[in-house]
């Protein structure tokens, strides 16, 4: 999937072959929707980031804090025995589990970067 990014936002970049258009939104708003489309990829990169803007200055106008694509929160399932592997391992190496997933991952994804 190809996205786009602009200033802390991040959209999806989707194609309709009904319409022959590109289109998109941001993605990790819960409560907003931000939307935008184009016929051509420069008029799609221009829609998302004018829709960013119009969203961050209708917030601005009504006073309101702009909603931030993701809160930092994440629910996380995971099988018992695997939950004391971390809780233990962590301990052992002097971290909170939050610490030690955070820096798991943080791993995992720069194998992917």
């Amino acid at each position: 999937m190809s996205l786009l990014n602009y200033k802390g936002y991040t959209g999806s970049v989707e194609f309709s072959q009904e319409d022959n258009c590109l289109y998109g939104k941001v993605l990790g708003m819960k409560k907003d929707c931000i939307s935008y489309e184009g016929e051509t990829v420069s008029e799609l990169v221009s829609d998302f980031e004018g829709a960013v803007d119009e969203y961050l200055s209708s917030c601005k106008a009504r006073g309101v804090k702009p909603a931030k694509p993701y809160s930092g929160r994440l629910v996380l399932r995971m099988p018992s025995d695997l939950h004391s592997r971390v809780a233990t391992t962590a301990a052992g190496l002097g971290m909170t589990i939050n610490g030690f997933i955070n820096t798991a991952i943080i791993d995992e994804l720069g194998k992917y970067q």
